[in-house]
């Protein structure tokens, strides 16, 4: 691929250089060498409060070649009181953009991903988190194990096995469609 010698335009997050969503898209819709490939994505889980999109990228012959999952959550950020579902979208594309090898010189993460957790960061009390807040950092982190892992159906039994008591019935099915 040649996205190494394009420069890309980014955004200094504390001393570090994260390329953004928009930057990785527009490369991907222009550059030649993905002319006929696909950028789409699903609604994975919607709750009041927070969802989960995967993003996928296929070539022009309709082969998947990259994913994307991000999480978001509607009480993390001012604009996420009324966009939490749009931007997880946009997140999911940074993350499957990035797993194609678009604009991670420095980091898979965007630079939207990370100030988003900076502000998360900056958000969260001192003290230890309520059982509710465990659960979701539990699910987040469980959603991440079975996507990175290479047997995912392993993965996944392995995590429902440890946590499946404390995952609600939608978190479950969430997590199952990771394995396909």
């Amino acid at each position: 691929m040649q996205t190494t010698a394009h420069k890309f335009k980014t955004t200094n997050i504390k001393g570090k250089q994260y390329v953004e969503v928009n930057e990785r898209i527009k490369y991907f819709r222009t550059a030649k060498e993905y002319n006929g490939w696909t950028l789409t994505s699903e609604l994975i889980s919607l709750e009041t409060d927070s969802c989960v999109v995967r993003a996928e990228i296929r070539n022009a012959d309709g082969n998947l070649v990259a994913t994307g999952f991000a999480q978001e959550d509607r009480t993390s950020s001012h604009i996420n009181k009324t966009s939490y579902v749009e931007n997880c979208e946009t997140s999911a594309w940074g993350r499957a953009l990035a797993n194609l090898g678009i604009g991670i010189d420095t980091s898979i993460a965007s630079s939207e991903e990370v100030s988003m957790a900076i502000a998360k960061e900056q958000k969260a009390p001192a003290q230890a988190p309520a059982p509710k807040e465990q659960e979701e950092d539990t699910f987040a982190k469980a959603i991440e194990y079975v996507k990175g892992a290479k047997d995912k159906q392993q993965a996944h039994d392995a995590v429902i096995a440890k946590y499946g008591s404390a995952f609600s019935d939608k978190q479950k099915e969430a997590l199952k469609k990771f394995v396909k």
